[in-house]
């Protein structure tokens, strides 16, 4: 264990977390100028480019109130993971906190704020003819013939995985055809060592305002125009970046199997029970000091 002298010596990274719709990005935008910090964006799809309105990303004059990073910086057809970016938000911090003390991460992903605050296995990359093969034997065998194929491969990962996240089942699949060894074998979960300290606030409200909050936002998607957003992103439906609530959805309603009022109300439900899974994972976390988005004062912050 460090001592608090070596303690108060590293800079600071401070996180802002909490569900989808909880009121982050306002909250973040305080944060950023109370500490003149820019603002690291932690959440998975507002990093692709051509998705303002289904992610919920910055607009024109939030982005002008703080310097943001990974946002809309890559084209939806780049495959993009948890590892790569926490190498690469790790070097940013460094050339960062050359002229900073304090930094800001924002975001809901849990996956990417625990690859950044704890590190990440060193998962093996997978070529890209592997990943083209399981993409193509999903479309053509579907996600239940390539559970039952995990299940024989890597039993210990079948156990506890999320059977119905494609994304999660298809990658351990790739590193299994990848290595010859279960994905399993690669989760060591050892903490990484960083060179800076990590303050966890996190946004929380009721479950019926979170709800509501999360109904509203929906309805407004869709005024904003989130189908012609999704009509534009057809050609590139397959990729990791629109196997997502709302694209999903919206897929539906261009193919003509459901109705724009069915999607909207599935949209809806589905991103309920996205924030219940962000709760849960955020929850198992001791160090987060958690606040009302309406009770939280930037002078309050202890560093």
């Amino acid at each position: 264990m460090e001592s608090p002298a070596n303690l108060q010596s590293k800079p600071t990274l401070v996180v802002l977390l909490g569900p989808t719709a909880v009121g982050k990005t306002e909250v973040a935008l305080q944060l950023a100028e109370y500490l003149g910090s820019p603002i690291i964006n932690a959440d998975s799809r507002q990093i692709y480019a051509g998705l303002p309105i289904g992610t919920a990303a910055p607009n024109a004059s939030q982005l002008a109130r703080a310097k943001h990073y990974f946002v809309g910086m890559l084209p939806v057809t780049e495959y993009y993971s948890a590892a790569r970016y926490e190498h690469e938000v790790i070097d940013l911090t460094k050339e960062l906190f050359k002229s900073h003390d304090t930094l800001l991460l924002s975001g809901g992903s849990m996956l990417y704020i625990d690859a950044v605050c704890n590190g990440i296995d060193d998962i093996p990359t997978v070529d890209k003819d592997v990943r083209q093969m399981l993409r193509d034997r999903l479309e053509r065998e579907g996600l239940e013939r390539l559970t039952a194929e995990l299940r024989l491969l890597d039993p210990d990962y079948y156990a506890q995985a999320d059977l119905h996240n494609t994304q999660r089942v298809v990658h351990a699949l790739e590193i299994c055809y990848q290595t010859g060894r279960t994905f399993t074998s690669f989760r060591t979960r050892t903490v990484a060592q960083r060179p800076f300290r990590v303050v966890k606030i996190g946004l929380k409200r009721e479950r019926a305002d979170l709800f509501d909050r999360i109904n509203r936002r929906v309805e407004q998607m869709i005024l904003d125009g989130l189908l012609d957003e999704a009509r534009d992103m057809l050609p590139w439906r397959h990729t990791n970046a629109l196997n997502t609530v709302g694209y999903k959805e919206m897929f539906q309603v261009l193919d003509g199997t459901w109705t724009l009022d069915f999607a909207k109300e599935r949209m809806k439900k589905n991103t309920r029970v996205y924030a219940k899974k962000q709760m849960t994972w955020f929850n198992r976390d001791a160090d987060i000091h958690w606040v009302h988005p309406d009770d939280f004062r930037v002078e309050d912050v202890k560093l």
